[in-house]
Parts: structure tokens; C-alpha cells; sequence
């Protein structure tokens, strides 16, 4: 088969693959926010302080100009970073990694590389 054949081929069959997933791409249902957030667990207790972050994500700029919006996130802060934040219990330690077995063949330490002679 001649490259150019091959190339055009290659082109219609980018093409109708564009195509194809063009029109599936249109055929989907659009999915709301809205239906999102409905189908989150409505039983879950609110958070009076995730709800003051979210209204401050709402402010945009004039966030960092409220004294709420400071606050809230100061206690945020405290609630990650302040010292008995952390959980009570420790996790387990990992086992050390085992060392390679020594080979033989192979120099435990490899000589350095000296760089290449200039040559003129």
C-alpha cells in the first residue's frame, strides 16, 4: 500500500471516529447540579462552620475582608494543624525494606565515571 493511501485512510478514520463520539457526546442527558446534590445524604448532621466556608467561598474576593470569614477560617485551620488534633492512637510502624542480596557479579559500589578525554 502506497504512504499516501495510507495516511488518507488514516485521516477518514480519525474523522469518523471524531464523529461517532461527537454525536454520542450530544445524545447524553445533561445531569443538573442540582439533581447532584439532591442525591446526597440528606441525613448527615450540618456543620455550622463548613456552612460559614461555603458562604465565604460564595463571597469571593470580599472573603478575605470579612471578619466572619477570617474567623471561620482561623478555627479551620485549628481544626487540622493545632496540636491535639491529632489522632490519639499512632500508625503502626512500617517493617524495614529488606536489604538486596549481595551479587556477586555486581561491585557493591561502582566505580566513579571520570569524564572524556578532550581530544583535538
Amino acid at each position: 500500500m502506497d504512504g499516501k493511501i495510507l495516511a488518507r485512510l488514516g485521516a477518514v478514520v480519525f474523522v469518523a471516529v471524531a464523529v461517532t463520539a461527537t454525536a454520542i457526546e450530544f445524545s447524553r442527558d445533561e445531569e443538573s447540579a442540582e439533581s447532584w446534590a439532591s442525591s446526597r445524604p440528606g441525613t448527615a448532621p450540618s456543620d455550622p462552620l463548613r456552612d460559614e466556608l461555603f458562604r465565604c467561598q460564595a463571597l469571593g474576593e470580599a472573603g478575605p475582608r470579612d471578619a466572619a470569614c477570617l474567623r471561620a477560617w482561623a478555627e479551620n485551620r485549628n481544626r487540622f494543624l493545632a496540636p491535639g488534633a491529632r489522632p490519639a492512637e499512632r500508625l503502626p510502624e512500617a517493617a524495614p525494606a529488606p536489604h538486596p542480596q549481595a551479587d556477586p557479579a555486581m561491585p557493591a559500589h561502582p566505580a566513579p565515571v571520570s569524564p572524556p578525554a578532550e581530544t583535538r
